[in-house]
């Protein structure tokens, strides 16, 4: 079985932390700061960690704020580079907010050792329009660290934190950043302007789809960008944005012989289906193949999940056998609970034949 995620933030990480910082600060004892650190880690989960060791980090670097960030800053490079490292900016958003010039600059040199899209948001909340003046700047940069954290620490409804009430509202906010990233060669950064304006598309679907429309999607950069962050509306049957990659809501198709084996499954056991699309047109057709279950819920109704099959070009009158195999088991994300579960297949956004399977847990 895998390790927990919180013991990324185990005692060899502080022992390690706590050596590095009474390095860099030679008044901090080590023994002390470990201590402290170590004090109830057992009973919590993964970012509370990280937060009591941005807390007690706090009682023992400087308590002048620049001190102790000019500590931190000596020992990133030292440490480990990965989710540990979003201890630092997180000590930024726990002590900086009233210094907020000198708090970005640090989020903007910490974030290539980990991410600060976490504690930018602190600053955001408190200030947006400051705070996208300087992240404006940061798309600029030479650094695909900062100029992704310029798009992923704007994102209104970014995940594992709380959403930007201000461009839920209004998204031109942050338009701008997205302009300047949509044909950035870094595809670490695309992914992150993809899954900003996807984020657009759960609340300003025409608004999204009207900024692809302005872009040129003839550049290879671009077109990827779009196709990624239109995977919402493209499930959900949005016609504007079908239309945006060729794929009509009017598709002539029609899907035949759906089979699921076994119908009678149990938790740890593999679905199988499979199914025909066949063209009723007269030429070439661009398809979007889709499928969703309808898991049930605790309460007895369902939560329907759509899932990404494949796009293919269907000639005329040309038939495409499709089969697919998933695993029922259960995530941190989705619980399966007993009772009939139905299963559709969808191409081009619409639903075009369904089936059902028994569940027993």
């Amino acid at each position: 079985m895998a390790e927990p995620l919180k013991e990324m933030f185990n005692r060899s990480y502080f022992e390690r932390l706590s050596k590095e910082v009474s390095i860099s600060a030679p008044r901090v004892d080590g023994g002390r700061l470990l201590k402290d650190l170590m004090n109830g880690n057992a009973g919590r989960e993964l970012n509370a960690r990280m937060r009591h060791a941005s807390i007690t980090l706090g009682t023992h670097l400087p308590s002048d704020y620049r001190k102790a960030v000019d500590v931190l800053k000596d020992v990133a490079p030292r440490m480990p580079k990965g989710y540990t490292a979003l201890l630092y900016p997180d000590f930024v958003g726990q002590y900086g907010q009233d210094e907020p010039w000198f708090s970005l600059e640090a989020l903007k040199y910490f974030t290539s050792f980990g991410s600060s899209e976490f504690a930018v948001r602190e600053f955001f909340r408190r200030d947006a329009q400051g705070t996208l003046k300087v992240m404006r700047t940061w798309a600029e940069d030479d650094d695909e660290h900062v100029r992704r954290l310029a798009s992923e620490g704007s994102r209104p409804r970014l995940p594992w934190s709380f959403r930007l009430d201000a461009v839920l509202k209004d998204p031109r906010l942050t338009t701008p950043i997205l302009e300047r990233l949509r044909t950035d060669d870094s595809l670490y950064v695309r992914k992150s302007v993809a899954n900003h304006l996807n984020d657009f598309s759960k609340d300003h679907a025409m608004y999204m789809v009207d900024l692809l429309r302005s872009w040129d999607l003839k550049n290879p950069h671009t077109a990827w960008i779009a196709k990624h962050a239109s995977r919402t509306l493209i499930k959900a049957g949005h016609v504007d944005a079908l239309a945006l990659f060729a794929f009509d809501s009017k598709v002539k198709v029609r899907v035949d012989d759906l089979r699921i084996s076994p119908e009678r499954l149990k938790l740890g056991d593999t679905l199988a289906f499979s199914f025909t699309v066949t063209s009723k047109g007269t030429r070439p057709q661009q398809l979007v193949v889709d499928y969703a279950i309808h898991y049930r819920k605790a309460g007895g109704g369902t939560s329907r999940k759509v899932f990404k099959l494949k796009e293919v070009e269907l000639g005329p009158r040309a038939s495409l056998h499709i089969t697919k195999r998933q695993r029922i088991v259960d995530f941190s994300t989705r619980k399966h609970y007993p009772g009939e579960h139905v299963v559709e297949v969808m191409v081009n956004g619409k639903v075009r034949a369904q089936a059902s399977f028994d569940l027993k847990v």
